[in-house]
């Protein structure tokens, strides 16, 4: 049913929270101090001390705050976690300013308004309403850096809560499905592969090791195991793409036509179901170029070379053992159907540090990282309604 005010989100408490979070150029290369520390401050003035977990480098951080339970204790309790950080707007046709709100047709434009600044947002704007509630065990706050580029923040904060031994029974990961549980995702497993080969003058090339050519066969090795994996399986139905993938993403190499290439680099990453080891799919392709490119390459000069490096792996959100906190959001939203999501997160991270998890957040993720994203106003206010029934269901028993 719409109301007269879905149109204008005058009724939506979090709209001030949003916009502001929307205003912050997060995008990934950027740092996300400007934000992290606006919420520390807020937090401070409200008497929450929350902890900060910082980049090497100083220019980004997560953030971490405990409202405690009612007896003072800060372990155990509920995580609501959202990753500050959002995709790049270069080369996107947007019909408003990206960086800030703009309502439209029931609907709020703005980067990072789907994924998530709008769960973020609205989990804030509840602070007055964990404090007043006499909680059982505590609620806290996890906002993270650098999601978008392989979950790089969110190890560190878990590494933090870990050695403080604040060890929470569950989280609530708020990224956009459509306010209803999601109980597993894939993995993420991004690599850069370097392929040095020997420079030559053009006219010369048996002189010369072509480093782009291999890197060719190197990358459509990688497109062949992913062509296995779409014809053999394993499958699992409940993922909109039921088989893990393969991909290579970007290729750089070469400095001019009539020069043998010495060099040529790409990144590739392996989207694996939750019970397909990636770790093996990965040894696959090394040793394709150790045991297959390699020896081709040094016979045309010895040091020819490749080598492989991390960019950065989330592990897949597996449902084998579903917690409480499942069982409590599917009560809270009241639907039980079983739902698992083909993008990453980092809900696998918690969950392989013996956090429960499960996602549920507003909006959609077809209406993320594109021109004009958007989160609908109702989600907005369903989110709201649920978060509120969250702080409730953690109250003191009267």
């Amino acid at each position: 049913m719409t109301d007269v005010l879905a149109p204008t989100g005058a009724d939506i408490a979090a709209m001030p929270w949003i916009e502001r979070l929307l205003a912050f150029d997060t995008t990934s290369r950027n740092s996300n101090l400007g934000l992290i520390e606006t919420v520390r401050d807020h937090l401070r003035s409200a008497g929450v001390e929350p902890v900060l977990t910082h980049h090497a480098s100083g220019a980004k951080a997560n953030l971490f705050a405990t409202l405690p339970a009612h007896d003072g204790s800060s372990t155990g309790g509920i995580v609501l976690s959202g990753h500050t950080d959002v995709v790049p707007v270069d080369g996107q046709a947007w019909s408003s300013d990206p960086f800030r709100a703009s309502l439209r047709d029931g609907k709020l434009y703005a980067r990072g308004a789907c994924d998530m600044k709008g769960f973020i947002g609205t989990a804030l704007s509840l602070l007055p309403a964990m404090q007043a509630t006499r909680l059982a065990k505590p609620l806290h706050l996890a906002l993270s850096f650098d999601e978008e580029v392989g979950c790089v923040g969110a190890p560190l904060m878990i590494i933090d809560l870990q050695a403080r031994g604040v060890l929470p029974e569950g989280c609530i990961v708020g990224e956009p499905t459509g306010m209803r549980p999601v109980v597993a995702h894939k993995g993420i497993n991004l690599y850069r592969c370097r392929v040095h080969g020997h420079a030559a003058h053009s006219a010369l090339t048996p002189q010369g090791v072509n480093a782009i050519e291999y890197a060719a066969r190197m990358i459509c090795f990688i497109r062949d195991l992913a062509d296995k994996h779409r014809a053999e399986g394993p499958y699992d139905p409940h993922f909109e793409v039921p088989f893990t993938t393969a991909q290579t993403g970007m290729v750089s190499g070469g400095i001019a036509n009539n020069v043998v290439p010495a060099l040529c680099e790409f990144s590739f990453q392996v989207r694996n179901l939750p019970t397909v080891n990636a770790d093996q799919i990965i040894r696959q392709i090394q040793s394709h170029a150790q045991d297959v490119l390699l020896p081709r390459m040094r016979a045309e000069h010895p040091d020819a070379g490749i080598e492989f490096s991390r960019i950065a792996v989330a592990p897949a959100l597996d449902d084998a053992q579903e917690g409480a906190i499942t069982q409590l959001v599917r009560a809270l939203t009241q639907d039980h159907d079983k739902r698992k999501a083909s993008y990453g997160t980092e809900a696998g991270l918690f969950k392989a540090a013996g956090i429960p998890t499960v996602i549920c957040g507003p909006g959609h993720i077809e209406q993320a990282h594109k021109a004009d994203e958007f989160v609908a106003l109702e989600q907005l206010r369903e989110c709201e309604s649920f978060l509120r029934r969250v702080i409730r269901s953690m109250a003191v028993a009267d």
